[in-house]
């Protein structure tokens, strides 16, 4: 039955809907260093910045870092035909740019359009933060959260992914990192001394199959504890069963791209090799950055979180790539960590 409110009891609530619109508009634009912007033919994004460092999270495909800029110089892959492009774009190939995040394992983990391609909801949470969140994956009934969040004055950003299962039975996962940085430059990777694999680090042939002795090439090798890629590589993708949680990705701008992360010793990795780092190194175009985290077995209703700092730090880019200071890159490491300490 339709109730007859008198008049001056709908104006009321039509001025309170208003009011509350109004201060949920406020409430966004009173936050330091997070507005909405429109990037790269999209619409809809998030900008974190500080006076030095610019970050774009975009929510029309796959939820991604679109950019991570320290003072206008970019780090991330960018490619100019895929602005604006969505799930729907024709044509679309497979190296979508920017910071990317997925799930695995790798090999066993079924098709997921909704996290990769999907169109992500997007809301402003604080000073300099974000968070960008997935529709509910119909084949796994996992869902994905992630939260950003920009230092005050530096470079330093903490992204966290959290796998959250609606479905009605267990499901297990892991956290997969696919960033991809701009192509071309020097990644290190510190080794495990008490590494699984015989050279510290292994490769997949095309085939699919690994390569626990990986043979010699001028572009790879291990010196002064750390993998050192500094070209394009015969086999492109690598695994490393790190000990140290860190990574760090030299570009020909002059940036050098830091992420740190934890690693459980004790606990297990899904990926086939047991790993917790791999790299994918392109010829020229982007070298792919993936920190994995462990496997989580969650219950219906059950969460687990992996958390991912980044910092960019000024490098200059050798003219010899097989001259990069490895001490001045673990120096600048270990500057990271402390300012990540709580």
């Amino acid at each position: 039955m339709r109730k007859n409110f008198p008049p001056n009891t709908w104006r009321r609530l039509l001025r309170a809907v208003m009011l509350a619109a109004i201060s949920s508009m406020a409430g966004a634009a009173d936050f330091a260093g997070a507005r909405m912007v429109d990037e790269r033919g999209y619409t809809g994004c998030v900008e974190l910045s500080n006076e030095t460092t610019r970050v774009v999270l975009e929510p029309n495909l796959g939820g991604r870092v679109l950019r991570y800029a320290l003072r206008g110089t970019e780090a991330l892959y960018q490619d100019p035909t895929f602005d604006g492009a969505t799930r729907d774009t024709p044509g679309r190939g497979a190296l979508i740019p920017g910071g990317r995040f997925d799930i695995g394992p790798e090999a066993t983990r079924p098709p997921r359009p909704v996290f990769w391609l999907g169109r992500w909801r997007v809301e402003i949470t604080g000073d300099r933060a974000a968070r960008l969140t997935s529709e509910v994956d119909p084949q796994t009934g996992l869902q994905l959260v992630r939260d950003f969040r920009l230092d005050p004055s530096a470079s330093h950003l903490a992204c966290t992914q959290t796998i959250i299962n609606r479905g009605g039975t267990p499901r297990a996962a892991c956290h997969w990192s696919r960033t991809l940085a701009d192509g071309g430059g020097i990644c290190v990777v510190p080794v495990n001394p008490a590494s699984r694999y015989p050279k510290g680090y292994l490769t997949y042939a095309p085939e699919g199959f690994l390569l626990f002795r990986p043979p010699e090439e001028p572009n790879v090798s291990v010196r002064d504890g750390a993998l050192l890629i500094i070209g394009p590589p015969q086999q492109k993708k690598f695994a490393v069963d790190v000990s140290e949680g860190w990574l760090a990705y030299l570009t020909r701008a002059g940036l050098l791209l830091v992420k740190r992360f934890a690693v459980y010793p004790d606990r297990t990795y899904g990926e086939i090799a047991g790993n917790a780092v791999s790299i994918w190194y392109s010829e020229e175009r982007a070298c792919e950055l993936e920190p994995i985290g462990p496997m989580e077995t969650l219950a219906p209703g059950a969460r687990a979180s992996f958390t991912e700092h980044w910092w960019l730090h000024p490098f200059v880019f050798p003219a010899r790539r097989t001259d990069v200071d490895l001490a001045a890159v673990r120096r600048m490491v270990d500057a990271s960590k402390q300012e990540a300490a709580p």
